[in-house]
């Protein structure tokens, strides 16, 4: 079965609370789950990225939910393709804590492609999937 993801950015709601993204987040990994979705979640105050993959109705579902919800506006797809194999397996849903500068870079990041570079060509990439594997390295290996 192939994998789709997809990628946005969008502006959160001015009355979402910290209570409100929680719970957010908790509904989101409880759906994700059934749906065979996993993600992450980038969150910088002002702002989300969120990256979600999984089997495309899985994701078609989420991409659903996403658009639908009001703790956000503005939302712009930064891409949306196939993926030969998960790059974040790690959580059905995890929200981050992201500066303005890391989740401005996701954003303006070339979202062409979602292969990531090898080892030794990550530090500098602008591949938005190398910039967002960087980010939630740290984390992943604190699990």
């Amino acid at each position: 079965m192939p994998l789709r993801a997809v990628v946005y950015a969008s502006q959160v709601a001015a009355d979402l609370s910290a209570e409100r993204l929680e719970s957010l987040v908790a509904d989101a990994t409880r759906f994700n789950r059934m749906a065979g979705v996993t993600g992450v979640l980038l969150h910088d105050g002002d702002r989300f990225v969120q990256y979600f993959e999984g089997p495309e109705d899985g994701v078609a579902s989420v991409y659903e939910r996403v658009m639908q919800s009001t703790s956000h506006t503005d939302i712009v797809e930064l891409a949306r393709g196939r993926v030969s194999s998960r790059q974040f397996p790690y959580w059905a849903m995890h929200r981050l804590p992201a500066d303005q500068l890391l989740v401005g870079k996701l954003a303006r990041a070339d979202w062409s492609r979602f292969k990531r570079s090898g080892p030794d060509d990550i530090a500098g990439s602008m591949w938005g999937i190398d910039v967002l594997a960087a980010a939630v390295a740290p984390y992943v290996e604190a699990a």
